[in-house]
């Protein structure tokens, strides 16, 4: 049997149900969902059913991301709600491809674990696969491990796996109205150019739920612990010193009043400025490289090749800044001495962070 899966917190539950109620039957998993989004994101879920389906010894196949043709055909229904048309579409096209994979492979029956999901509609999913059904001359195989307190099982098979537990199904347009709802910032579409790994993002937990699979290899015990914490993001930043652009650096957690200022940079040393009129701290290069421990040649360099966070927070430290300190910070190539304007359009938020915590 082709079983389709979305991700692993449905799929292991799923999968362990399976075993149990066809132990004859040989289950091959098959990963398709070009609805996810970003590609980071994608990647996390990848890495997390695959892990599963090992423990489980369940093959698996990874599926063609097709973004492109999956957001065609569901054009002009961004704005639907979860459940509705924009769904119907993603079905079809995910189960179609399942029913394709099938037939490809040999298999005459397939299923989804779309199924136990909570969020998805059962009704939805066996209307498309009897259509499916009769084009294909496949048999879909539906079953409902939500019933009977299936869906608290689920949860707790997936805290007891410790499966990466998503919060949204993958679209980006489902993902949109659901934060527009809840009021949340949307950063899961934000990825710095310089490919910085920020706080609480998905590549953050990529390198979270990498590193657990290491601790696993070595039998090494841990959990995985969530913190609130207040979270940053810097949206676009750039300043103008005498009239003209110069290249900048804005430190981590670096805020202003407003979006745009003008102000004087007045020098304390040969080192770093401060504002006339705002808190700013203005840094050569020089000055950032003696408290860092790095050796950027230029401020362009820093950009493109930038710190860690944890590492750069260190810097507030060792400005005796405080630990709840946003002044805003600036590292530019030479001292400033006139007339800067500063851009800085921000993001300061509650979050959720993931931290691995290891077990002696």
């Amino acid at each position: 049997m082709l079983v389709h899966i979305c991700c692993s917190v449905d799929s292991h539950f799923f999968l362990e149900k399976l075993k149990k109620e066809f132990p004859k039957e040989k289950l091959i998993g098959y990963f398709y969902d070009p609805n996810i989004h970003p590609y980071s994101e994608y990647v996390l879920r990848l890495m997390d059913v695959k892990r599963s389906c090992n423990r489980l010894g369940i093959e698996l196949i990874e599926g063609e991301y097709d973004l492109e043709e999956w957001l065609k055909r569901v054009k002009g229904l961004e704005k639907e709600p979860e459940k509705g048309q924009r769904c119907r579409v993603c079905f079809d096209y995910r189960l179609q491809k399942s029913a394709q994979m099938a037939k490809k492979l040999g298999i005459k029956r397939y299923t989804t674990t779309l199924l136990v999901s909570p969020q998805k509609s059962q009704e939805q999913l066996k209307a498309t696969a009897k259509e499916i059904d009769r084009r294909e001359g496949l048999e879909f195989v539906f079953v409902d491990y939500r019933k009977g307190g299936g869906t608290q099982l689920q949860s707790l098979t997936a805290k007891r796996e410790k499966l990466y537990r998503q919060d949204y199904c993958g679209c980006m347009f489902g993902l949109s109205m659901q934060r527009e709802e809840q009021n949340i910032f949307l950063d899961e579409m934000i990825s710095p150019v310089n490919r910085s790994v920020l706080p609480a993002s998905i590549e953050e937990r990529i390198a979270v739920y990498s590193k657990r699979m290491e601790l696993e290899k070595d039998a090494i015990d841990y959990k995985i612990v969530k913190r609130r914490f207040l979270n940053y993001r810097n949206l676009r930043s750039f300043i103008r010193y005498k009239k003209s652009p110069v290249p900048s650096h804005f430190v981590f957690y670096s805020t202003t009043r407003r979006e745009y200022l003008k102000t004087k940079a007045l020098p304390v040393d040969r080192y770093h400025s401060l504002s006339s009129r705002e808190e700013t701290i203005f840094l050569t290069l020089r000055r950032y490289n003696q408290l860092t421990g790095y050796r950027f040649e230029s401020v362009k360099e820093l950009s493109f090749f930038p710190i860690e966070i944890e590492k750069e927070l260190k810097l507030r430290e060792k400005l005796e800044l405080g630990p709840y300190d946003t002044t805003a910070i600036i590292v530019t190539d030479e001292l400033l001495n006139g007339e800067v304007e500063i851009y800085l359009l921000y993001r300061l938020y509650n979050d959720v962070r993931e931290n691995l915590v290891t077990l002696r």
